[in-house]
């Protein structure tokens, strides 16, 4: 009775583990792919964060100089340190530059964190402060320009405080080419261009 016990005690087959293998395998090849385009996603809410900081900074210049500004520094919006995109009150808004040094119409991701400057891309295609129905300085776009995928495409939004919206230079990835006053458009998404 008892070397019937002993010799009981069994393992695994090889047939078995290789099944449990494959099935490790396939469930990874398809949950790989949409954790990273997930990481990806995420990754573009610095973006939309910094883009609505910047119409709320220049919303409040308006309410005291009834005017925008084109000054970053004069409206008091500086990202925090690693920011992965570039900001810009004018066009073609795509540097790198230190932390500590920023521009003032045009604040580059940060060199500290990312070697290569992404490549210049609009999301409204004239951003800048403008004038509207006569009035001076009474409308701004920005644009926010970064690589979240470290692919050739880039990442390109855009935010205006035109009344009527704006039309963005593209639509890659997105649905629609025109967005409304105070919220952030994506005119070429790098998840799924």
């Amino acid at each position: 009775m008892m070397n019937r016990l002993f010799r009981k005690k069994g393992g695994f087959t090889l047939i078995e583990l290789m099944i449990v293998v494959a099935i490790i395998g396939i469930l990874a090849a398809i949950a790989i792919p949409n954790f990273i385009r997930f990481q990806a996603k995420s990754k573009q809410s610095e973006a939309k964060t910094n883009l609505k900081a910047i119409f709320t900074a220049q919303k409040s210049y308006f309410g005291e100089k009834d005017k925008y500004s084109t000054d970053f520094t004069v409206i008091g919006f500086d990202p925090e340190p690693a920011n992965r995109y570039s900001y810009g009150l004018q066009a073609s808004c795509a540097t790198k530059e230190a932390a500590n040094a920023r521009g003032k119409s045009c604040i580059g991701q940060d060199q500290a964190k990312f070697d290569t400057a992404p490549t210049a891309l609009d999301a409204i295609n004239t951003p800048a402060v403008g004038v509207s129905a006569g009035c001076p300085n009474c409308t701004f776009s920005a644009n926010a320009v970064g690589n979240v995928d470290n692919d050739t495409a880039m990442d390109a939004w855009g935010i205006t405080s035109a009344p009527s919206g704006a039309t963005l230079g593209t639509t890659c990835g997105v649905d629609t080419n025109k967005i409304s006053a105070g919220e952030p458009g994506n005119s070429n998404n790098d998840v799924s261009c």
